[in-house]
């Protein structure tokens, strides 16, 4: 473990070194994230998963940072070309970027103009006139070099000045002189393509376009970058050009007066033009499209995170109902614990005199199997789908409410080899339907079970780096998983995988165990499962919950290791395990001295609170925070709508410049950022998201193009 490094660490990450320390030994030791942040608040001081998880990353990069130091040091070394003002610029950079710079001059270059000038015997002369001598006789020198490869005076004397272009060029403190200012002062500016592949407009603002490089947003990054790889924009940074090439030529004159200056400063163009510009154009746009990729990643993230955490329907037998294009629509009648009763089909979204064996049909399901919600998804002919139901439910006069449900990566997970193993027999399309009713039941359990990535709640995530964006979003989905904790006996592989400790493989092997024994009636009984070791029982046993079984404290969050400290509690409270709960636990609590108790049973404070929360809430879920999702009986449609009219809707995509709300229309509606409240909103995140029950006010309809633009501002 490198000391230095994690005191560079407590300083950027303002954490302490001893719990930076502590992190990176558990880690070291194979505990994982969601273990260290619920079970070892001692040693890291309560830090939550997603620092634990910048810690670690972190941690890399600057190990990496000082082994390339270490590399690049040693090779320029082995050249004898180190100096000691090297070396300590080399020590003291920040960035892998600054090391190359810093590197570049000394690297073995491919074939360039400088290289094959120098092969031809030219160096000495180009480092004669880099002297810069007050008189220097430029065509005679020249003549010196002349041979069977440098045939004129001319040839030898633009060799000479291709090797002055390389290594100015070369020069780091140029390189980041030019970097430092194009962020300060430069352009970035598109240009349509005359002929290009964009007939619908969709990047018509980028047309003709220019923002301040320091200015401009994430996503028009990203928006600019796409439209540049389908070819109808070419994409450039302006600057200065004056400007930067006096400061270069200032820096390799260094104030002498020579007759050589006009040459140099034909060099210094050719290095500037060529070389420097064209070259850090790139690395900046590299380092604007990752802070971009990155900021879309975050987004993505708390948007997956708020979904996954979405209020379960629980107790609720709910008719699932999924679109094919504008034909048939299947249905799938579920019962509270996600049994599938039936399935079934409609055509309801067909233009037709007749409807009654559709509502026959429905009205049987209805009653048979006691439906109490219809959730219908999202996807194509939604809205015509959510008309008829809506009709239907009055013509009836049913006690039936029906919800719009996102069915982000149900296509996926409907033709995945998961949906497959689950129900062999059934069409991806009725598959859809199971998954739609289920994920109101329980959005977690079912979106588990889709890729992260195929769940579309984020900006230009198909744009982003696959392997960064593979990781952060299964993070997230282990993050949340545990933070919920799962019902080991009714719980799916799919689930069970993201568990603290558990694989996919050791999910299975719960589930086989489960089917040929029977339920699990204590957490002992988990050890029994095969190729689960000690250490995986250690980090996954408490997230694991048992409901019912032989021992209480098995269906808490609290860790079989911490079972004599709650049993000791429980006694200082004169209180017994079936207490657990009930409102006498909490009275007992309420009245208890926590700082004479916790001293007199010798727990540490985190441990302590942590056991008091468990008897308070043994079951509590921090989807227990977030709203149920909005039950409807009635369509709304664009022409309802009146400007200034108040409604409310459900977040359903967070971006980077606003939020879009399914109001019950077709097309969600658009808030933009600066409708958000009556201040400046940094990001649409500080204000809502995804899965917020919003109250919002219509502001502009476009009935030509179907859209609504809607305000969280009254009267704005």
């Amino acid at each position: 473990m490198n000391t230095e490094i994690i005191k560079t660490m407590a300083n950027e990450l303002a954490i302490s070194e001893k719990q930076i320390e502590n992190v990176l030994s558990l880690l070291e030791e194979g505990a994982t994230v969601p273990f260290i942040a619920r079970y070892r608040k001692e040693k890291t001081g309560g830090l939550n998963e997603d620092q634990i998880r910048e810690i670690s990353k972190v941690y890399e990069y600057q190990v990496n940072l000082q082994q390339r130091k270490e590399d690049v040091i040693r090779l320029i070394d082995e050249k004898g070309l180190l100096t000691e003002e090297l070396k300590n610029n080399i020590l003291k950079a920040q960035k892998l970027s600054e090391v190359e710079d810093y590197y570049r001059p000394f690297k073995e270059k491919k074939k360039t103009k400088a290289s094959i000038a120098k092969a031809k015997g030219l160096e000495p002369f180009a480092l004669s006139i880099l002297k810069l001598p007050r008189e220097f006789h430029l065509e005679l020198e020249a003549q010196k070099y002349l041979t069977e490869e440098v045939l004129t005076i001319e040839d030898a004397i633009q060799g000479a000045k291709d090797i002055i272009a390389e290594q100015i060029s070369d020069e780091a403190r140029y390189r980041k002189y030019t970097k430092d200012m194009i962020y300060k002062t430069g352009l970035m500016t598109t240009h349509v393509k005359k002929k290009n592949p964009d007939e619908d407009g969709v990047y018509q603002m980028y047309y003709e376009y220019q923002e301040k490089v320091q200015y401009i947003a994430s996503h028009r990054i990203l928006a600019i970058n796409r439209a540049e790889k389908e070819k109808v924009l070419t994409v450039a940074i302006e600057i200065d050009q004056e400007r930067f090439m006096t400061y270069i030529y200032n820096g390799v004159m260094r104030k002498r007066e020579s007759t050589l200056s006009e040459l140099i400063m034909e060099c210094v163009k050719d290095a500037f033009k060529r070389l420097i510009f064209p070259s850090v154009e790139r690395e900046v746009r590299s380092e604007l499209t990752e802070k971009a990729q990155e900021q879309a990643l975050k987004v993505f993230s708390i948007n997956l995170e708020k979904l996954l955490l979405q209020a379960p329907l629980k107790d609720r037998y709910v008719l699932g109902v999924a679109q094919k294009c504008v034909q048939d629509c299947k249905l799938a009648a579920i019962d509270p614990t996600g049994k599938v009763l039936d399935i079934n089909k409609v055509f309801i979204t067909l233009p037709k005199a007749d409807y009654s064996k559709d509502e026959k049909v429905l009205l049987s399901m209805i009653q048979k199997y006691k439906i109490e919600i219809i959730a219908i998804g999202n996807g194509t002919a939604s809205r015509e789908t959510e008309s008829f139901i809506a009709e239907f439910i009055k013509k009836y006069q049913l006690n039936v409410q029906y919800v719009i449900v996102s069915e982000a990566g149900a296509s996926v997970y409907s033709a995945s080899g998961i949906a497959k193993e689950e129900f062999p027999t059934y069409q991806v399309e009725e598959r859809s339907a199971v998954s739609i009713a289920r994920r109101l039941q329980d959005p977690l359990a079912e979106l588990v079970k889709i890729e992260p990535k195929a769940i579309s709640v984020g900006q230009y995530q198909h744009d982003m780096n696959q392997k960064k964006l593979t990781e952060q979003l299964d993070f997230v989905v282990e993050k949340v998983v545990n933070q919920v904790g799962v019902n080991i006996n009714t719980a799916s592989p799919s689930l069970l995988q993201y568990v603290s400790g558990l694989s996919m493989s050791l999910a299975k092997n719960i589930v086989k165990y489960r089917e040929e024994n029977g339920k699990f009636t204590s957490r002992e009984q988990i050890k029994n499962v095969s190729k689960l070791g000690d250490k995986t029982y250690e980090l996954s046993v408490g997230f694991l919950r048992i409901l019912a079984g032989q021992e209480k404290f098995d269906e808490t969050s609290i860790h079989p290791d911490n079972y004599q400290d709650a049993s000791r509690l429980l006694q200082y409270l004169h209180l017994t395990k079936e207490d657990i709960g009930t409102s006498s636990a909490k009275e007992q609590i309420k009245k208890l001295n926590r700082e004479q108790a916790q001293i007199e049973l010798g727990l540490d404070e985190y441990l302590f609170n942590d056991l008091l929360d468990a008897f308070v809430s043994p079951h509590r879920s921090p989807r227990d925070e977030y709203n149920a999702p909005i039950l409807r009986q009635d369509v709304l449609k664009i022409d309802d709508l009146k400007v200034g009219m108040k409604l409310q809707g459900v977040v359903r995509n967070v971006v980077d410049f606003g939020a879009f709300v399914d109001i019950g229309l077709k097309n969600d509606g658009l808030v933009h950022i600066s409708k958000m409240a009556h201040h400046k909103v940094q990001h649409a995140l500080d204000v809502c998201n995804v899965g917020d029950i919003v109250d919002v006010y219509v502001y502009e309809i476009d009935l030509k193009r179907k859209r609504v633009a809607l305000s969280m501002i009254e009267n704005a």
